[in-house]
């Protein structure tokens, strides 16, 4: 008879184990030879010495998976307690998974753009992510920095986009500073809230480590060690943007995402998201992924309803002599991939 003690270091116990200790008894019916017994973030083994060698190295496995994905699922304890998978051979086998929101929700790429969004986040410090309206850029990009989070690739996560009102006047709004601008920030928050529990997430903001703000909150800062996304990016001037993509310090990555067709600025020709992509794209290190309708996931009938205004938007800019394509940036984009 051998006693092992296995300490679960950074991680919660209860999100661990399962809603009523569910993984712990289908680890245990895996092992049926040993006893466990969890107390805290400890976990005493009994048995054979030889069958808690094998478990103990299995649970290190198990533990490892939990570290850089955030979740675990039965198939997953399947995988690596009873079939002996290596940690990243069960990983794999996610291909297009990003990460584990809550109550497991699967987070993964599902479209040809929000793959290449992901891949190209493994090789470039700034990407800009364009395209039309619930092709999922923006979720993507948080589902990177969550991601990068809980694998300590970073210290902290930044969301940021302009206060502008989407074609409406809102008047005067109620409250303090951060009343009168969640409104404008709700989408992110909506984001967050699939992906990081509650009271987590309550905490994370609290303390920094998740910082949810409007762009004008950027100036003279420095982002070092921090994953930040600008959203709605085509309500920014060149100066503001300019004055965004300059905030970027060491080991940061930076997501501009931005719909060229949806400007809210009171003149919509102010709007520099489209001249910075020409400037900055050509430079070494940055990438851009051109969404388009077909990378749409919300309810079908919005890929129709963004081909009618296209449409009739390409028809206006034909009869004014306007050409707004960024094919061209596109193409940089594949070459870039």
């Amino acid at each position: 008879m051998t006693e092992k003690n296995i300490e679960l270091e950074g991680v919660d116990p209860r999100e661990f184990y399962g809603t009523g200790n569910s993984h712990l008894a289908q680890i245990s019916s895996i092992f049926p030879k040993l006893k466990l017994v969890a107390r805290g973030s400890s976990l005493k083994v009994l048995g054979e010495k030889k069958e808690a060698d094998k478990f103990e190295k299995r649970f290190e496995a198990l533990l490892k998976y939990y570290s850089k994905y955030g979740h675990i699922s039965p198939e997953v304890i399947d995988q690596l307690m009873r079939d002996g998978m290596k940690t990243e051979d069960a990983g794999a086998a996610g291909a297009d998974v990003i990460l584990y929101g809550n109550n497991g929700n699967v987070i993964r790429a599902r479209t040809a753009n929000q793959r290449k969004l992901v891949k190209q986040y493994d090789t470039k410090d700034l990407i800009f992510a364009i395209g039309p309206a619930g092709s999922g850029k923006t979720y993507t990009a948080i589902a990177l920095a969550v991601r990068a989070l809980r694998n300590k690739e970073v210290k902290r996560i930044i969301l940021t986009r302009p206060a502008v009102e989407a074609g409406e006047k809102l008047g005067f709004l109620p409250g303090d500073m951060k009343e009168k601008l969640d409104p404008y920030l709700q989408p992110l928050y909506d984001a967050l809230n699939d992906m990081i529990p509650a009271a987590k997430l309550a905490k994370f903001i609290e303390e920094g480590t998740v910082q949810i703000a409007p762009l004008a909150y950027m100036r003279g800062r420095t982002l070092d060690n921090a994953f930040v996304i600008l959203d709605e990016a085509q309500n920014t001037t060149l100066p503001q943007i300019k004055m965004f993509l300059t905030r970027m310090g060491r080991n940061a990555k930076f997501i501009v995402t931005g719909d060229i067709t949806q400007v809210d600025l009171p003149r919509p020709s102010d709007s520099g998201l489209t001249k910075a992509l020409e400037l900055v794209t050509p430079i070494k290190g940055i990438g851009a992924v051109m969404f388009d309708k077909g990378d749409i996931v919300r309810h079908p009938l919005v890929k129709q309803i963004v081909e009618v205004f296209d449409r009739y938007t390409a028809r206006k800019m034909q009869e004014s002599g306007m050409n707004g394509s960024l094919a061209h940036i596109g193409d940089h984009g594949k070459k870039t991939t």
